[in-house]
């Protein structure tokens, strides 16, 4: 072997060395069920990977329903971490299963009890108000359904399009809130099951995911649908999607949307590291101005805040949300059997 063969060769070891040694340590994974998707999700694996260098975000976005199901799923081996973003009623129900770790945050104190579960295994986060969505190029505000009720008029056949509500903690919620409005006074789920064969019968189509939904309200496939406040004014922010929204006059089942960790986790100290770097001051102040979610803490100065959620006046239904939790299984399963597709 010649002396120039060698001398590259030396060179060619030497690299693989400096190469080697600049892969540095194995960076700890911490994965993240959440429904929140983008652009949320890719913004807060980024700021916290930046403040933590050691560890790797990996997130699995699906609906509300969809990661109860799978951390049911995964009960005896668990993959995920942390659980960010549900309805309370997905939390009430991996609660009682025994699917959530108690952890008590840091800012536990800056919660009413309403926003949070007594034994720690789940706290609020933000709250979310589903209301009337609608294309803006076909209606106005004026011309739009003003209350949930007036979605039954005749005149809206074929032109609703909604988001499939099995795999939706959302609708799940909004859907049992309509039943809701009967069952606290007959304690029966019967009128709230005709006003969603109603419902039913106007619905065009009901969408696998929000994204298909937002699709076919701006391509005028349905011009009216159900969706939450806070989503629909991000698509018209970042995605230019030509939508207006009408909070209902009778009011709405306002949603607190939550985070948990699940239990028996591969990474749990480094879940809690993730819970409490999303859900401190500065980053739910940034989800509040960059994504409108309303913040369920008391102690966000409200000059940090956006004008708008200061002015917010919904009437939010009274509703009972362990037994709403309870119930509301058992509705959409009828409503899945009986309803769907039969109105």
């Amino acid at each position: 072997m010649s002396l120039l063969t060698l001398k590259w060769l030396a060179v060619f070891c030497l690299v693989l060395i400096i190469g080697c040694g600049d892969a540095g340590p194995e960076k700890t994974i911490v994965t993240v069920y959440s429904p929140h998707g983008k652009p949320i999700l890719p913004e807060f694996e980024k700021l916290f990977e930046t403040a933590h260098p050691t560890m790797d975000v990996q997130w699995l976005d699906m609906g509300s329903q969809d990661v109860l199901d799978r951390v049911r799923s995964e009960r005896a081996n668990p993959q995920g971490d942390v659980w960010w973003g549900a309805p309370a009623t997905n939390f009430i129900q991996a609660a009682d299963e025994g699917l959530l770790l108690p952890y008590r945050p840091t800012w536990a104190d800056q919660l009413k009890s309403d926003f949070k579960d007594p034994q720690d295994r789940w706290y609020g986060t933000a709250q979310l108000i589903p209301v009337i969505t609608f294309n803006n190029q076909e209606l106005t505000e004026e011309s739009a359904p003003q209350d949930w009720d007036d979605l039954l008029d005749s005149k809206w056949k074929d032109k609703i399009v909604i988001r499939y509500p099995l795999a939706s903690g959302t609708m799940r919620t909004a859907f049992s809130g309509m039943i809701w409005r009967f069952y606290k006074e007959t304690t029966s789920p019967d009128q709230g099951y005709d006003w969603l064969m109603k419902l039913d019968a106007n619905t065009k189509d009901y969408a696998a995911d929000p994204n298909m939904m937002f699709q076919k309200l701006a391509r005028k496939e349905g011009i009216v649908s159900i969706w939450l406040m806070n989503d629909i004014m991000l698509q018209v922010d970042r995605y230019d999607y030509p939508f207006g929204f009408i909070i209902p006059e009778s009011g709405a089942p306002i949603l607190t949307d939550g985070i948990g960790l699940i239990a028996n986790s591969k990474n749990p100290e480094e879940a809690k590291l993730f819970y409490e770097f999303v859900t401190n001051i500065d980053h739910t102040v940034l989800q509040a101005t960059e994504y409108y979610r309303i913040p369920t803490r008391t102690d966000i100065p409200k000059d940090r805040l956006p004008d708008w959620m200061a002015n917010l006046d919904v009437t939010p239904f009274e509703v009972d949300w362990q037994v709403f939790s309870e119930q509301s299984k058992e509705w959409m399963k009828y409503w899945d059997k009986n309803i769907k597709g039969n109105g």
